[in-house]
């Protein structure tokens, strides 16, 4: 009975805030990390990461874990707002909100629901495609041979295999990345499933283009008032608060609250007003 009303305790919820919250902070690091391909790497360099995150079987452990934490961080955090106004019906004191506490802490379930809803995007758009869209395109490359321009797949072995191969039924694509001898019926290759294709055409788009690249600059707004108060929060949740340290905690948490979503921004801006 003790154990069990301390898992449903408002302490019990903001540690499991705090430990889920400071995880995806993790996450976002690496995410921001491979993202950053888009500018600074090439196409088959941002394909390669894809296959890589897709595949490795510890990233994809991982990767469940980050939806776990994802639904975690959100049930608690609606939670605890359910509970905190029950424990607080008449609220903070309306005359001057700003002197009990900052405007990101008072609106936490706010930014967080925008930030739920702003994943869920994301997720429909990259995620499900790149996993579930049988329409995802392969990677190719056009390619000068003896004066004339051929298209071909890349391939994860380093190589090429002609497109022409294909559209002669030479070569079937089986389980979207699979290429098999069609008579033979043997397998000779796996391609590339094209993200970053993909991730161009989204935030170049002619109609919806410039669309997609405010609400998401406006999304990592959003994100970072969120971590403003969120990432100190965290530390003070889990008891790690020192004088000494409680400096350099603020101090990385600001810092890690403004560039993270700051280079994330600007990945979308290159996209849609400089890349070609």
């Amino acid at each position: 009975m003790a154990k069990s009303a301390l898992l449903k305790s408002s302490l019990a919820k903001k540690y499991w805030m705090a430990l889920t919250g400071l995880f995806l902070c993790l996450f976002l690091a690496g995410h921001l990390a491979g993202n950053l391909q888009l500018i600074f790497g090439d196409a088959l360099q941002f394909n390669q990461y894809a296959l890589f995150m897709t595949t490795n079987p510890a990233v994809k452990l991982l990767s469940y874990v980050t939806y776990i934490s994802i639904l975690f961080h959100a049930i608690d955090g609606i939670l605890l707002t359910i509970q905190n106004k029950k424990a607080r019906p008449i609220g903070y004191a309306k005359e001057n909100p700003g002197a009990n506490s900052a405007w990101a802490s008072r609106n936490m379930a706010v930014l967080g629901t925008l930030i739920l809803v702003f994943i869920v995007t994301h997720m429909v758009n990259f995620w499900a495609v790149m996993h579930f869209d049988e329409s995802m395109p392969l990677q190719t490359i056009t390619i000068d041979v003896g004066g004339q321009k051929q298209e071909f797949y890349l391939t994860t072995d380093g190589g090429y295999l002609p497109k022409m191969q294909v559209e002669q039924k030479a070569v079937e694509i089986r389980n979207r990345t699979e290429f098999f001898d069609a008579s033979a019926k043997v397998k000779l290759k796996d391609g590339y499933k094209d993200l970053h294709k993909i991730t161009f055409a989204f935030f170049q788009d002619a109609q919806y283009g410039l669309i997609a690249t405010i609400m998401y600059v406006l999304a990592m707004f959003v994100l970072a008032f969120h971590l403003l108060h969120g990432f100190a929060s965290a530390f003070q949740s889990l008891g790690l608060n020192n004088p000494k340290y409680n400096g350099l905690i603020r101090g990385f948490g600001k810092g890690f609250a403004i560039l993270v979503p700051l280079l994330f921004a600007i990945i979308p801006l290159y996209i849609h007003f400089i890349a070609k």
